[in-house]
């Protein structure tokens, strides 16, 4: 699966009454639920700079829902960020984000055969997905 840009390097948290302490080693944040407030208030604690690429994407889904006529790109719109979520809310996830990107940009590149770069990639997304409750065989 291809991140679009605007996507990529996203990194959806519940509004809580009574926020619960992070241990140093988990999660940046808990897992959001899988709407679009829960999913932009995890973009704004985790990938602040990323809420303008978020809204940009939303209008565009939304947008995109109204013309077909169907819920289906505001489905694919919450699969991609709930995904970018899991792979970057974790501290150590850090290093899990940035070997996705340098995956990407391998494969990008062409210089190299990138079966083994597709092949880690979907691991990595395969653990976001678990991580975020999503079956393996849904979204895009």
């Amino acid at each position: 699966m291809r991140l679009s840009p605007r996507a990529r390097g996203t990194s959806a948290c519940l509004l809580q009454a009574n926020p619960q302490p992070i241990p140093a080693d988990g999660p940046l944040i808990p897992m959001p639920e899988l709407t679009v407030a829960a999913i932009r208030y995890a973009v704004a604690r985790i990938t602040p700079s990323r809420i303008p690429a978020f809204d940009e994407h939303l209008t565009e889904a939304a947008t995109n829902a109204q013309q077909a006529q169907s819920l289906a790109p505001l489905g694919t719109f919450i699969h991609v960020w709930v995904i970018n979520v899991a792979i970057a809310r974790h501290p150590a996830c850090g290093a899990r984000g940035a070997r996705f990107h340098a995956l990407e940009a391998l494969i990008d590149a062409g210089t190299e055969d990138s079966t083994d770069a597709l092949l880690e990639i979907q691991q990595i997304l395969q653990a976001a997905k678990a991580e975020a409750g999503l079956s393996s065989g849904s979204g895009p």
